[in-house]
This record gives C-alpha cells, structure tokens and sequence, in this order.
C-alpha cells in the first residue's frame, strides 16, 4: 500500500486552487501488486485507505479522483473511485485492459464491457458509516458538475482503436482525465504526448493523464510525464524521471476556449448530433467560481523530450536509487573490467549520486533522510556525487591469468573519476584450486584451445573463471563493508546487455548473475552512446579508452601479452546485426523463415541470400542453444522492447531443436530458387 503520497499531492492540489485532483491508476495499492490482486488482504486495505481519504480534512471541497481494485458481485475490476465531500460519485471500472508485453490486467481483472451502463454497487459498512450511502453508481457514466462536464478514461483506454474520449467528447464530455500506470521503454514519451494532442486536436477538450513514476517493486520504471493538453496544446509536462515521490501538475485553463474551438468544426458537430448519450452523474459542486475571472491562464508549452542518452541517464538511475533505499542495502558492488558494459553500469550509479545530491540541495526531506539511512550518518548530507559515490559504491577488478594491464588500468582510472571505493583483486588461486579438484578427482586436466585442447575444454575453463567472479563478488558484497567497520551489506550490480543477454552470449552464474541489472535492457549501440554522453557531460575522460577498445571477455590465453579474444568474434555477429536480429524476433514477431525474408531485402545491398540465411540460421542456432539461460537471467531494467527476459516479458520455450529442420529447409530451399534466378538472368545478359 502507498496511501502517504495521496493525501499529500491532494493536499498539493488544494493548495494551488485546484478543484479536481486526478491520481494515477491503481494508486492506492500500488500497480505492481500482481498477483497480490487474487487476495482478498488487498481489496480490504485498499478499502481502509478509501475510509481514511474519506474521512481526512484534506479531501474536502475537492473532486478526487483515486485508483484502487473493487470487487462488484464477485468480480474483480480496476477501478477509479471518484468522490467529493465524504460521499463517493462514481465507480467507474476500466473497459479495455493491458494484456500485452508486461502487462498481465486480465489474469487479475475483467474489463467492465456494458458500454453507457451503470449498476447499483451496495457499498461496504464501513464506507456505508462514512458517506451515509448505501449504493453508489458503477459503471460507465460521466460526472456533470455546476460548470462542465468530465470523463474518465484508463491508461489503455486512450491506445485503443475507439478510445472513450471520441464519443464522451461528441456527448458533450469537456475535461477528460486519464489515470495511467505507463511505464518506461525508450524512445517511448512522444507516442503518449503524440495521443493526448491528437484526442484533443480533432475533438477539442481538455486533458488530464497522471501516470505513476517510479519502480513499483520490479523490473518496470514507471516513468511520469504527467500532463494537461487542450485542444492540441500541451500546457502543462511534468518530469519523465525525478526522485520525488509526489509531483503535482496543475494548470488554470478558459472551459469558453474549449466551446469556441468545436463550435467551428462542423463535422464533429454533426457527429455529435448522432451519438448515444452517457448517464450523467450529478455533481452540486463548480470547478470554477466568480473570483476567476482575474486568474492568470496558463500558456501552451513545447514538450521538452530527452535524448535516448539522456533517458538512461536517468531512468535506470532512479531505479537504482528506488531499490537502494526499499532494499535497505549500504550500498553496491560492481565488477568492473575496463570494458563499456560495466563502465555504463558505474556511470548509471555516479548519475544516481547526482540525481541525490540535486534533489538534497533542492529541498527534498524525504531522499535526504533515506540517503542518511543508507550510509548510516544521521547528520550527513550529500553535496559532492563523487563523494556519496564513495560511500556507496564498491568496484571491484578481478584480474586472472588472461586479464591484461590495459584493462586494469582503464577500470581503475574510472573508478577513481567516479569516486567509488575500488578494489583490485587476483582470482588465479581459486581458479587453481577448483580445477585442481577436477584434476585430483579425473585424473585429467583440462587445457585450453590455444594449448592445444579441446573446444569443451577451452569452454570449460572459461566459465570456470566466471563463475569464481560471481562467487567472490558476492563474498565481497556480504562483507567488504565489515572489513571497514561499516554496517550493513551490498547488493551486487550485473553488466549483461540486452544483445548479449539475447543471443546467450554470457556464463551461466557468473557475472552476469547478480541481485539487479540496471543495463539488462538496453542495447549496445545504445550503451555506446551513453558511455559518450556520460564522457562529455559528467566530465569522465577515462570513458575514452573504454569506448575505443574492442569489447572482450578475456577469458582466453593472450597472445604476446595482448587480448587475443573478442566479443563480436565470439559471438560470430556484430552487436550491430544483434540488434537487427532482436528487433525483428521480437517487434516484427518474425521467426527463422520471415527473418529470412526480411533480411533479403534490408541487407540486399551488402549481402547475397546465401550470406543472409548463413546470418539468420546461425544466430537462430545459438539463441535456440542459450535460450536456457534466459530462465535465470538477473531482474534488469526494462527499456528495450525487444528485452529477452523470460520471467514476464518474452514468454517462449527454452528447450529448442537447435536445428530447427523444417524452417531452415525452407530457408535453403529459397536460396536455391533466387540463386538459379540469378544465373537465369546472367544467362540472359
């Protein structure tokens, strides 16, 4: 439950003159219940928290309007709960759930399908003791105040072919809110802005969208980007990413502007000459009064967007600083090998330290009193990000044979420039002695490729090295923070991308697992440009080596002292084509043969058909082989869409017939006809 924030952004909301206050959607509870919403402790706390709204001074003589689960006749719906003065208006239960992705709304509720309908909903006692009411409307209806007229919509709602607003805006509906649980994907906040403008471009009207901010509990960042439109102008963004728990958004807007703007348009008029009514509510109660007519009115704005850059920057920051201080954790601890993938991982924790610091100076009581918590100094306040980092931040390099200079160093220099407490450590002796026991058990001792062993030879003792890492990463997360007399514990950052992540191209239990990833979703092109940004705008010159360097995992034998191994030879594809391939799986919904077929045409230029189902039959053998691993992968941050997460996200099989016989005979098959094609066209010339 997060009742504290409501009461406190109505108490906001009066205080600046509104007269109708909208929350986000199921914010009584919190959207990231889950399956928490089958019990029935849910429902009945939620109820408590609607009673002590009710019965609170600060939700008098303002319309508010919350989000909770409501059970009506056994059934479980998603619901906005509408009241004013100790007497509730209007149950109005969402129509169109999110099933899609990350959503699961109809595992927990069903979509209320009587459209213009509403029923009697016999209220609970101990509401019935506070508002006098026995039954209250439920259903779909629209409030009609002294001044005007309002809907509501939910979050899916306004993505719908037929969204609500179209025929509540032709019934007269003037002021439409949404309440939404809309959370962070990049590149995703001009699609929000882009409908809201549009709803309110065609039909004229005012709009309200609230949307959660913040991590509810798992992998999603709900990401904000509040706002108030009319007719379509934005005049009012709030913040994409921030570290306050309540913002409040408000706007003094003209209802005369609204009439005259859909007085002029006359197709929607004859539209709405022929739609079909909404019940209405009767509300004794004005959102505008006399004294407003010298109200200043507020002006459009230009919505600000971040660069994708940017939104890292921030988004998986606030994340971080949200799992921190609901973990009640001291802090973090980063393997950190000279490369971009930690590198971003470090950068994403030195932001979080800045995001602290910025909110601290402006005032924010409640992160200053958790970042206190966290380093265990009740007099402490942070000023210097590079400082905090210290405190909070353990990076830790563990070289091995394989390891080279150049990349201690590079971790080292970053380490110092972001200010995190850095350890540099030799993990030869444990490798040593688990392949000692294998040796001493077998007989046999296993080499690697480059000494003349085999393949599974060379593998095994590869994953042996990152599996060793894994284990004193989290031997140093548990007490490194003992070892300097400081309480409490660390929780161990992983620094798996999304490509690689994708493709399997990582050690089962090695680094990879780790308690969170805050770059699991994001994709290396785009964790390139981030490391850039960082480089430039965090004044981080140790992230230049780290850029340029070929991206490695050193856990083969060097060549004459320098890295004879990397990544995109490994893998036997570029990041670059991973991205390709992780696009086209996930978001064209495409599988071997329709890759295939798409590929022909977007690489024509650079690749024969023969090359391009080479490409497509080989990233489908590995990803099929590795897609085992995805079962196990760290709780990440979710920002791509194409994401492999196997626990919500991505729900597919992972145990394959590698060879996939039949889509790949018809990828050959293809081949042959376009190959002979050719020839029969040389013949021609």
């Amino acid at each position: 439950m997060v009742p504290a924030s409501v009461p406190s952004g109505i108490e906001i909301a009066k205080h600046r003159g509104a007269r109708y206050r909208l929350g986000p959607e199921l914010e009584i509870c919190g959207y990231g219940c889950w399956d928490h919403y089958h019990e029935s402790d849910t429902l009945l706390h939620s109820l408590q928290v609607l009673a002590a709204l009710l019965e609170s001074p600060v939700t008098q003589d303002i319309i508010c309007d919350v989000g909770m689960p409501v059970m009506h006749r056994n059934v479980r719906y998603n619901c906005r709960v509408i009241f004013l003065n100790r007497r509730i208006l209007l149950i109005r239960p969402k129509m169109a759930l999110a099933n899609e992705g990350n959503y699961r709304e109809l595992r927990w509720f069903t979509p209320w399908s009587r459209s213009r309908q509403t029923e009697e909903y016999f209220l609970p006692r101990m509401i019935q003791e506070l508002t006098k009411q026995e039954t209250v409307p439920f259903g779909d209806a629209v409030l009609a105040t002294l001044d005007t007229c309002i809907g509501s919509e939910v979050c899916e709602e306004l993505w719908t072919p037929r969204s609500p607003h179209v025929d509540m805006g032709l019934d007269g509906v003037e002021i439409f809110t949404n309440a939404s649980g809309s959370h962070h994907v990049l590149r995703k906040a001009h699609a929000r802005v882009d409908l809201v403008t549009m709803a309110t471009t065609k039909n004229g009207g005012i709009y309200l969208l609230a949307n959660q901010k913040g991590c509810d509990g798992d992998r999603l960042y709900y990401d904000g980007c509040a706002m108030i439109a009319m007719n379509g102008s934005i005049f009012a963004q709030g913040s994409q990413f921030s570290l306050d728990d309540v913002e409040v958004l408000t706007a003094t807007l003209d209802l005369e502007d609204v009439r005259s703007y859909r007085a002029e348009i006359s197709s929607r008029n004859l539209e709405a000459s022929k739609v079909s009514p909404y019940p209405r509510v009767k509300v004794d109660f004005a959102l505008s009064c006399h004294e407003d007519l010298l109200e200043p009115l507020s002006e459009p704005v230009e919505w600000k967007y971040h660069s994708p850059a940017e939104e890292i920057s921030l988004g998986p920051a606030c994340w971080l600083w949200d799992f921190l201080r609901r973990s009640q954790q001291a802090g973090f601890l980063l393997p950190l090998s000279g490369g971009v993938d930690s590198a971003a991982t470090a950068c994403l924790v030195y932001s979080m330290c800045r995001q602290v610091c910025e909110a601290v100076k402006d005032g924010n009581r409640e992160v200053l009193a958790d970042v206190r918590t966290i380093v265990d100094q009740p007099s402490y306040t942070p000023q210097d990000p590079r400082e905090l980092c210290g405190r909070i931040l353990t990076t830790c390099y563990m070289a091995g044979e394989n390891s080279s200079r150049e990349t201690c160093d590079r971790a080292k220099e970053l380490a110092q420039q972001v200010g995190s407490h850095h350890l540099g450590l030799n993990i030869d002796p444990a490798v040593k002695a688990v392949v000692g026991i294998f040796s001493l058990v077998t007989g046999k001792s296993p080499l690697f490729a480059a000494h003349g062993g085999s393949s599974r030879e060379n593998l095994a003792l590869q994953n042996v090295q990152a599996r060793v890492r894994m284990v004193v990463a989290y031997l140093f997360a548990q007490l490194s923070l003992w070892s300097r007399g400081a309480r409490g514990g660390l929780l161990v950052l992983g620094s798996a991308n999304v490509d690689e992540s994708l493709l399997g191209y990582l050690t089962k239990y090695d680094c990879s697992s780790a308690d969170i990833n805050p770059i699991g979703g994001i994709s290396k092109t785009d964790l390139k440009d981030f490391v850039q940004f960082c480089m430039e705008s965090f004044q981080l010159p140790a992230l230049q080596s780290i850029l340029v360097a070929p991206p490695t995992a050193e856990l083969e034998p060097l060549a004459s002292g320098q890295v004879s191994q990397t990544d995109e030879e490994d893998m036997g594809m570029t990041y670059a084509e991973l991205s390709v391939y992780g696009r086209l799986r996930k978001l064209a919904k495409t599988g071997p043969y329709g890759m295939f077929c798409k590929l022909l045409v977007m690489w024509r230029d650079v690749c024969t058909p023969r090359q391009v189902a080479d490409k497509v039959k080989r990233f489908f053998s590995k990803y099929s082989i590795n897609r085992h691993k995805m079962t196990t992968l760290t709780p990440a941050y979710h920002a791509e869409s194409y994401s492999p997460d196997d626990n919500r996200f991505d729900l597919r099989p992972f145990l394959y017939n590698t060879r996939w016989p039949w889509q790949f005979r018809c990828i050959d098959k293809q081949v042959l006809q376009l190959e002979r094609r050719q020839q029969d066209l040389e013949g021609v010339d």
